[in-house]
């Protein structure tokens, strides 16, 4: 008897007119908003200046969508270039298929980019970031409900999905929703590096390190559960051995980087805290000092010259009188004088 389960969506797009509107697009769309936008809050309580997330997310995003496509179609390449397969199919990012691995690796090289160009260190604008992605997947992850992919085994419980479709192989039934699963993991990913954050001060990537290392510990175990056709070395799955790995650099880059540079970044966006933009106390005296030369009464040569004439003028007055009064006194003295003499 069917109690309750998670139906999916008859269609994963909606025409308005021509133009097609595609509910995975919306879901990456909104989490690449959301991300920029925690990213900025962060941002700006690290000591960034307001909207330098979005200028360097510029360069981040189209890189990561880049390479989360090449990621999927190199490791998924059977499905489009094996016979009776379209190798067009490989642009059209919009039936789906990121590969996160790839998405993150090539969307680092991006945001490198735009932080070198703005004189930013990219382990803090990871740091700042790593929540907003974290909260990013959690919402793109819808995307593969509207298209009724990537889920998990056949199963029985009461949140089981309810998959209709059967193009590409797919059995209609009900399975484990490993969408879901992803989704409120990528949830609580996003909560433990704002709580580790605040509480140990973390700084140099390590925040960007703990998400990472976080994330792949909950991708290994759901992504076992997923039937979807994927490659398998040793019994595992590949996207299991990427995040086995990948977990592993993670934990090794917070144990290392704590011991060698312990604490985190004073300054993370030079001029920052200069509401000029970047104009120093001395360059702002020096231009009050060419303002007050500005202002100051220009001198000619031959205001100079009669100037100049005046004062020798002045000082000659000066020494006469001088000269004058020696005279008088002298004179008073010697009648005083005389006057004593007659007494």
């Amino acid at each position: 008897m069917e109690l309750a389960y998670i139906p999916s969506p008859s269609r994963g797009v909606i025409h308005l007119g021509p133009i097609p509107l595609r509910g995975y697009a919306f879901c990456i769309i909104i989490g690449v908003f959301v991300a920029v936008w925690l990213g900025n809050k962060r941002w700006i309580a690290r000591g960034g200046r307001a909207g330098t997330v979005a200028d360097i997310a510029v360069w981040a995003v189209p890189f990561g969508l880049i390479g989360g496509r090449l990621y999927h179609v190199i490791t998924d390449y059977e499905l489009y270039f094996s016979e009776g397969r379209d190798w067009v199919d490989a642009f059209k990012i919009w039936e789906g298929g990121l590969g996160i691995w790839g998405a993150i690796a090539l969307g680092a090289v991006g945001a490198w980019i735009g932080c070198r160009r703005r004189g930013i260190p990219l382990p803090a604008y990871a740091d700042a970031i790593a929540p907003g992605i974290a909260l990013a997947q959690a919402i793109g992850r819808w995307g593969n409900w509207f298209n009724q992919e990537l889920y998990g085994k056949e199963t029985d419980l009461p949140w089981a999905l309810h998959i209709t479709s059967s193009v590409d192989g797919r059995e209609p039934g009900y399975y484990h929703p490993t969408f879901l699963y992803e989704s409120l993991w990528c949830v609580g990913v996003a909560l433990l590096v704002i709580w580790a954050d605040r509480r140990f001060k973390l700084g140099h990537g390590r925040a960007f390190a703990l998400y990472v290392a976080a994330y792949c510990a909950g991708r290994f175990w759901i992504e076992y559960m997923r039937v979807d056709d994927a490659h398998h070395i040793l019994g595992l799955r590949l996207n299991n051995w990427t995040a086995l790995v990948v977990f592993l650099l993670a934990v090794a880059y917070l144990v290392i980087s704590a011991r060698k540079r312990p604490g985190r970044e004073a300054v993370v966006e030079p001029g920052a805290d200069d509401p000029t933009g970047g104009e120093t106390a001395a360059g702002s005296e020096a231009d009050g000092g060419s303002e007050a030369g500005a202002k100051a009464e220009p001198v000619r040569d031959g205001d100079d010259g009669e100037a100049g004439a005046k004062t020798d003028e002045d000082a000659e007055a000066g020494a006469k009188d001088g000269e004058d009064q020696a005279g008088d006194r002298a004179k008073d003295a010697a009648e005083s004088g005389s006057a004593g003499k007659k007494s």
